[in-house]
């Protein structure tokens, strides 16, 4: 490995050392609030190290990896979602009663080394190390803190279907290796233009990886899982699941298929259509049903996997930086709204502040919670003055420029289908003050502190998007 590429490379060499660090620290000293601080402080650091690897970028890193901008940019939202995951579970863990909650962090380590090599891989081989790192580290911890109401049965839940798609990954993996001869990306590239363009090895292997992708990404018909296991799962691990695990596979999806060439291929554009537009109609539309703000979010963001397909599916520069863009919007969104279910939530009492009633009354007994998660719903519904809005005209116009006709339609049919169910959420905090039991009466300072920053955020860029656009095409694609 040369210099250049040991400092390109140092961000995610850090968080490995820091995983070990942390484990030796939990052997040595039980401490929960020292644990979730030396934690807090390495993912910050990640963060600071990323802008020092960025002038060696783009440079490969052994045949699995190559950290460029896109890798860099992807990887920065990784590392900055568990940053805020790691500060929203200290403030929830702490008021759970858990007797042990010291693994808990060093499991939301290893999860996050999974998720942040995923965007820097071009390779098979490091594509399934790094989704299996992810997957194992998120089964303990969709379990985590039980006995509460369904975090067991999630767990499980997540277990089996989070087998089943590895066997569809990996098997679909196989058979492009068997008929190629490669797993680089490039080289997969290569050899299917050179080759037969209707092979059926190649096809059926694509075929196979998009159908385990489906269902780390819970696209319709793959979604099955998602409800339960939001539900289910401790607030902070929902929206881990929600941010940070979708980025790091849709990043690693979005690589392979630009530089394998499958978007040349029109079956397979035909079929990630179809997807995109039951993702996003089958999304909201069920999502109409839920009474439990959880389970609400879980159908919504499968809506909004589908509505980052159409910007998948353009297949251009203008299509990578809407995506880009969507995902760090769809971050900072879904974090605040988690985060808030995560800070009202009384962990002890068996179950999170995860139902619609649970929200009666809350712009009278917390104003700034009730204001900062009205914006949230509201970006997600794609309403200005918010980054949900800039984003979905970003899609809107990747969609036009790349001729996408239905699967526009169906993101702006699925917006206004949307937005009824999140003002259901809005007209619940407006209602009369009733005692809720499950809702915790004091929030911690600091709690808020991290939502009034995600706020400040969602709102600045949705006013003034233009450093996150610059930002973008300086990393994620020129033009």
């Amino acid at each position: 490995m040369t210099t250049a590429a040991f400092r390109a490379f140092a961000p995610f060499t850090l968080l490995g050392v820091l995983t070990i660090v942390v484990m030796l620290l939990i052997a040595a000293r039980r401490d929960h609030r020292f644990t979730a601080l030396s934690t807090i402080i390495g993912l910050s650091l990640c963060c600071v190290v990323l802008f020092f690897s960025a002038p060696d970028s783009p440079v490969p890193v052994t045949p699995l990896f190559i950290v460029d901008g896109t890798a860099l940019f992807y990887a920065g939202l990784v590392f900055g979602s568990a940053l805020i995951v790691a500060i929203i579970s200290y403030a929830y863990l702490a008021s759970s009663g858990h007797p042990v909650c010291e693994e808990y962090y060093l499991l939301l380590l290893t999860a996050t080394l999974g998720a942040a090599v995923l965007p820097e891989s071009v390779n098979f081989a490091s594509f399934f190390l790094g989704i299996e790192v992810l997957s194992i580290s998120l089964l303990g911890l969709i379990a985590y803190a039980s006995p509460r109401q369904g975090a067991a049965e999630a767990g499980t839940k997540y277990l089996v279907l989070s087998g089943a798609a590895s066997a569809f990954l990996l098997f679909g993996m196989a058979l492009i290796y068997a008929e190629l001869g490669t797993m680089s990306f490039a080289r997969i590239g290569v050899e299917a233009h050179t080759g037969d363009p209707a092979d059926l090895y190649r096809l059926v292997g694509v075929a196979m990886i998009l159908t385990g992708v489906g269902f780390k990404l819970s696209l319709v018909p793959f979604h099955m899982w998602t409800p339960d296991v939001y539900e289910g799962a401790p607030a902070p691990i929902t929206a881990f699941i929600a941010v940070v695990s979708k980025i790091a596979v849709f990043s690693v999806i979005l690589r392979y298929f630009n530089l394998a060439g499958n978007h040349a291929d029109t079956s397979l554009r035909l079929g990630l259509s179809a997807v995109a537009i039951l993702s996003m109609l089958g999304g909201n539309l069920l999502a109409l049903l839920q009474n439990n703000v959880k389970r609400l979010l879980a159908y919504s963001s499968i809506a909004h996997l589908g509505y980052l397909l159409v910007g998948f599916l353009a297949a251009d520069s203008l299509g990578n930086r809407a995506v880009a863009y969507y995902l760090a919007a769809y971050a900072v969104t879904t974090l605040g709204a988690f985060g808030i279910i995560a800070l009202l939530s009384a962990p002890g009492k068996g179950r999170d502040a995860d139902k619609i009633e649970d929200y009666r009354g809350l712009f009278h007994t917390q104003p700034f919670l009730a204001g900062a998660l009205t914006l949230a719903l509201l970006s997600l519904a794609g309403m200005p003055p918010t980054m949900g809005f800039i984003g979905k005209f970003y899609l809107v116009a990747a969609g036009v420029g790349g001729r996408l006709f239905w699967p526009v339609v169906a993101l702006v049919v699925g917006s206004v289908i949307g937005l009824y169910y999140y003002l259901r959420v809005l007209v619940a905090m407006a209602m009369p003050v009733e005692h809720i039991p499950v809702r915790r009466t004091a929030v911690p300072l600091f709690g808020k502190a991290v939502i009034a920053a995600l706020l400040v955020l969602l709102v600045t860029l949705g006013v003034y998007p233009a450093p996150a656009i610059a930002l973008i095409r300086v990393t994620v694609g020129q033009g």
